[in-house]
C-alpha cells in the first residue's frame, strides 16, 4: 500500500511540473509584443525581403529580346513540370547550321513550389524570381502565364 501511494504521488508530481513548465513557456509567449502586420492597410510601406521568390520573369532589354536560348535546361530541373518550352528549329542563312529558336515560355505559377532549381540552371540567367506576392486569382487558368513576349 505505501509503494502505491509513492508511485501515484510521483506521478502527480510529475504531471504538474510538466503543466507549469508548458504554461511558462505560453504565458512567456503571451506577453511579448506582437509583430502581426496589417497587410492590406500597409502595403505602400510593406517591405518584402530580397530573397523572396514570388513568381518568375523573363526580363526582356528595351527591344523585347530576352536572353533564353531555348536549350530546355529549366525545364527538365523543374520538378513539378511547371515549365513548358516550345521551340522550332530554324537555318542560320549565313552559316547554314541550324539552332533552336524559342516559340512559347509558359510558367505555371499554380504548381511551382519556387525551389528556383530552374534559376541555377539556366546557363545566360534569362529567368529569374520577382518579390511581387500578390498573385491570387479565382481562376486557376489565369496562372499559367506565357513569359516570351
Amino acid at each position: 500500500m505505501k509503494r502505491e501511494r509513492y508511485t501515484y504521488l510521483s506521478t502527480v508530481t510529475f504531471a504538474l511540473k510538466s503543466l507549469l513548465s508548458g504554461l511558462k513557456v505560453t504565458l512567456t509567449e503571451f506577453f511579448t509584443p506582437k509583430v502581426t502586420e496589417q497587410y492590406p492597410e500597409n502595403r505602400k510601406t510593406l517591405k518584402i525581403s530580397e530573397r523572396h521568390r514570388a513568381r518568375l520573369t523573363m526580363p526582356h532589354d528595351e527591344n523585347g529580346a530576352n536572353r533564353c536560348i531555348a536549350c530546355g535546361l529549366c525545364q527538365n530541373a523543374c520538378p513539378n513540370g511547371s515549365i513548358s518550352i516550345v521551340t522550332k528549329s530554324v537555318t542560320d542563312e549565313e552559316t547554314g547550321k541550324s539552332k533552336k529558336v524559342l516559340v512559347s515560355y509558359e510558367y505555371d505559377l499554380g504548381c511551382c513550389m519556387f525551389c528556383q532549381l530552374c534559376v541555377n540552371a539556366c546557363p545566360k540567367n534569362a529567368i529569374e524570381f520577382c518579390n511581387d506576392f500578390e498573385n491570387a486569382v479565382y481562376d486557376r487558368k489565369k496562372l499559367v502565364q506565357k513569359l516570351n513576349r
